[in-house]
């Protein structure tokens, strides 16, 4: 093999579903991808990732792809909000699903760092890792007491590839209350618990970890070829990174799956604030990026019963002009209005479900708007994932905020991203962007429509303007 991987295998593992894609560094595109269902299991001491499950889709997958295509190398990105705890050889304790409700961790509270340190904030159940520990740790003392490594979630992945115990900054970076950005190291949290010396090694997201073990290479039928594998870094740093080395500021990316995540890349400076999803995401480069996210995808799927249909102009029309609008939250305890009592403004239950896409499309286009204005975000707007697909969400962007908006198909997203990294910190360059921003055709009474809903929001007991 070359020096330079051209063939990547990207292990991509989001909250919602598990995907290995492979990805050509040469003509920056995806090859060939499959996907299993993230499930979460009940059973056990808690609701966690089957995480036994996954790396077998993950094996076969290799294997499928290794009989069809070259394989160079190994990247990985992942879902934040999650550690595993590794005993012996194995996991000491399940991987949580950072959903799960962490009954009993109200004394974490008082001990979490303040934001001016972490530029974390305060989110429901799991989601800051730090309040995961603190529950694991009280709950499950003589397990959490067999930890010999804390690895971010996709490090784990890595690990069990090569047997390599490692951290990375963008996973600690995420919301965690485990790191301090602009300091660049844990946060006073890790060594008030003691927790530091279980931290595997910190490396760079660009780290060439190891070659992948050699029972696992037969396995997947490369026997006698070293396959590297790369650190990882999370997901939506990943969709992030073909950005940073080709856009010239100001610029903001939009990472949308699950999360919708907002990075503003040199735009106006605002302050943070916490109690409404303002954090600092830490780039592949442990870099701060004033970020906001809102759990858009996921609440797309509750307002479509996951159902969704492409409107027509027409349904379009009709849901603007009768008013029919969702408010935030849906997913409560989430978003840039988190203590809000979310829902419809009409009963949903004889709507159509293309009435219901268009309304979904025009609330999360809404929502992006309002996260984007809270991190000063300017210049072009880069909206990678599912959305970039999503044809009204895009038109009803780009006309609340009157900026260029780019919607990649290919070449981009967390595959591309996390299968930068095996080019290296010096060696990931991609191509230019394409500079032509999408044609979006207007909305009439758009900016009626959203004056609507904020007038509705600032009506909402608990939602302030």
């Amino acid at each position: 093999m070359s020096d330079a991987p051209r063939f990547v295998a990207v292990i991509d593992i989001g909250k919602t579903n598990a995907k290995l894609v492979l990805h050509d560094l040469s003509e920056r595109c995806d090859l060939a991808v499959r996907s299993c269902p993230n499930i979460i299991r009940e059973d056990g001491p808690y609701p966690h990732y089957d995480t036994d499950a996954l790396f077998a889709f993950l094996i076969e997958s290799l294997a499928a792809f290794a009989t069809e295509h070259r394989l160079d190398a190994i990247s990985i990105t992942a879902h934040g909000a999650s550690v595993a705890l590794i005993g012996g050889e194995d996991l000491a304790l399940p991987v949580i699903d950072y959903e799960a409700p962490l009954e009993g961790s109200e004394a974490y509270d008082a001990i979490r760092p303040d934001f001016a340190e972490t530029l974390s904030p305060a989110m429901a159940n799991g989601l800051n890792v730090g309040r995961q520990l603190f529950w694991l740790q009280t709950r499950f003392p003589e397990r959490f007491a067999e930890t010999r490594h804390i690895l971010t979630y996709p490090q784990y992945w890595a690990y069990r590839l090569t047997g390599v115990a490692a951290c990375e900054a963008s996973s600690l970076g995420s919301h965690t209350d485990l790191w301090s950005p602009e300091r660049r190291d844990f946060s006073s949290l890790v060594d008030r618990m003691g927790w530091r010396a279980l931290f595997a090694p910190l490396r760079s997201a660009f780290d060439r970890l190891g070659p992948l073990k050699s029972g696992l290479a037969e396995r997947i039928g490369l026997g006698g070829q070293e396959i590297p594998v790369f650190c990882g870094i999370h997901d939506s740093n990943a969709s992030l990174l073909p950005h940073l080395l080709t856009r010239q500021a100001p610029f903001a990316v939009l990472s949308t799956g699950t999360w919708v995540v907002g990075f503003c890349i040199g735009g106006e400076p605002k302050a943070f604030d916490p109690d409404r999803n303002m954090l600092a995401y830490v780039d592949a480069f442990g870099r701060p990026v004033p970020s906001a996210l809102f759990m858009g995808g996921r609440e797309f799927d509750i307002l479509t019963d996951r159902s969704p249909e492409t409107p027509g102009d027409d349904v379009v029309k009709a849901v603007m002009a009768r008013g029919l609008m969702v408010t935030p939250p849906i997913t409560t305890g989430t978003g840039p209005f988190p203590h809000g009592q979310g829902g419809w403004s009409h009963p949903s239950h004889n709507l159509s479900a293309a009435e219901r896409t268009a309304t979904a499309s025009l609330y999360v286009a809404l929502m992006a708007h309002e996260s984007l204005k809270l991190i000063g975000a300017a210049g072009p707007i880069i909206v990678e994932g599912p959305f970039a697909r999503n044809a009204l969400f895009l038109r009803a962007l780009g006309g609340l905020t009157g900026r260029p908006v780019f919607a990649p198909t290919q070449g981009t997203g967390t595959s591309a991203g996390a299968a930068l990294l095996a080019s290296g910190r010096d060696g990931a360059k991609p191509q230019g962007p394409d500079d032509t921003p999408l044609a979006l055709a207007s909305l009439p009474g758009l900016s009626d429509y959203a004056a609507r809903w904020r007038e509705r929001l600032n009506a909402m007991e608990g939602i302030s303007p």
